[in-house]
């Protein structure tokens, strides 16, 4: 049976996979997420790829024998071609939900399974249509706190969700783990289910 390590802090992406009844430990990567990369896509993989090996370089001789898998993700935003990440401030919060609002964005989910140090990504593209939210409305999102540790600057399985208006692609991806994705993706490296 392999070792299944999350490299996340998110606890979106704890409860995801705890809910599949998958069975895993939680080592947080150590990674400044940075790429020059301009493709959203690519730059979700690349970030997402970068966690896993952080995590994996980490590891002792004997959890690298033991069968062990990191899995990893990052997400982003992106509207109008601009890579949204988490706001570095209410300003920028601010910013970025003003150009949210009234239209529809892509949230990319990169996810990679790393497997003998070798980082295998791949990603979820979902589109997200957003309702005009009143300015109102954003200041008092702004000082709930909530935007400030999510791409964005929001979450679709919290308060932000009575603004969303739909979404075509994977409701997982946007919370930051893509399960079907990810389970393809377990399959073709490790040749197992994710949840067997």
């Amino acid at each position: 049976m392999k070792h299944i390590i999350l490299a996340s802090a998110s606890p979106r992406r704890r409860e995801i996979l705890s809910a599949l009844g998958v069975t895993f430990t939680v080592r947080v990567s150590d990674t400044d997420e940075h790429s020059d990369l301009c493709d959203p896509a690519l730059f979700a993989e690349e970030l997402a790829r970068q966690k896993g090996l952080a995590v994996w370089s980490s590891l002792s001789d004997e959890e690298k024998k033991a069968d062990t898998v990191v899995l990893s993700a990052d997400t982003v935003v992106v509207c109008d071609g601009e890579i949204l990440g988490k706001p570095t401030s209410h300003e920028d919060a601010r910013r970025m939900l003003r150009l949210l609002r009234g239209r529809a964005h892509h949230v990319i989910t990169g996810v990679a399974v790393t497997v003998n140090g070798v980082a295998h990504a791949t990603h979820s593209d979902t589109l997200v249509r957003v309702a005009d939210i009143p300015d109102g409305a954003i200041e008092r999102y702004i000082e709930s706190g909530d935007p400030m540790d999510k791409a964005g600057a929001y979450g679709i399985q919290g308060a932000f969700s009575r603004w969303i208006e739909g979404i075509d692609g994977c409701y997982f991806g946007v919370v930051g783990l893509p399960i079907h994705v990810l389970a393809e993706q377990y399959l073709r490296v490790t040749g197992e289910e994710l949840y067997s």
